[in-house]
């Protein structure tokens, strides 16, 4: 795989060959992912996110993943069998032992309609790379300890 440097002078994103057209790439990198609950905060991929660091201290973690079942492979689908979907990743991280927090991933030109989501707390990279291939996505969002997201593609 050959690596492609893009981005400005402020964020240059490592990305490899996918089978992830580079229009959606970018759509992914440019989507604002918005945690909900008690303490909201948006994940911006590459930039620092001192609320997550907080959060990660409130639960006693040193990672997240944001993820979601809507929308397989980024193909548009109808709002009941994304309800289901998403229900089903919600039991799933249940029966994980796993705590969650709702989310929606959001491009800031509303031309897509945002996936509900689910920031999950300590979850390990493989443990949320393989939610993601389950349930057919083309990438997660991973923050390690830095609270840097970072878009993982899966294909």
């Amino acid at each position: 795989m050959q690596p492609a440097f893009t981005g400005g002078a402020k964020e240059i994103a490592l990305q490899f060959d996918s089978a992830i057209d580079p229009d959606t790439l970018r759509a992914y990198e440019e989507t604002h992912y918005r945690v909900l609950g008690d303490a909201p905060t948006t994940l911006r991929i590459g930039q620092a996110n001192p609320d997550l660091a907080k959060l990660h201290r409130c639960f006693g973690v040193d990672c997240s993943a944001f993820v979601t079942a809507e929308n397989p492979f980024s193909t548009l689908t109808g709002a009941t069998a994304n309800s289901v979907r998403q229900a089903t990743l919600a039991e799933q991280l249940g029966r994980m032992g796993l705590r969650f927090i709702e989310g929606i991933g959001e491009h800031p030109s509303g031309t897509w309609p945002g996936e509900l989501s689910f920031l999950v707390p300590g979850i390990t990279l493989s443990d949320a790379k393989q939610l993601g291939i389950q349930h057919r996505q083309n990438a997660i969002v991973w923050c390690g300890s830095d609270t840097v997201p970072q878009l993982i593609l899966l294909r």
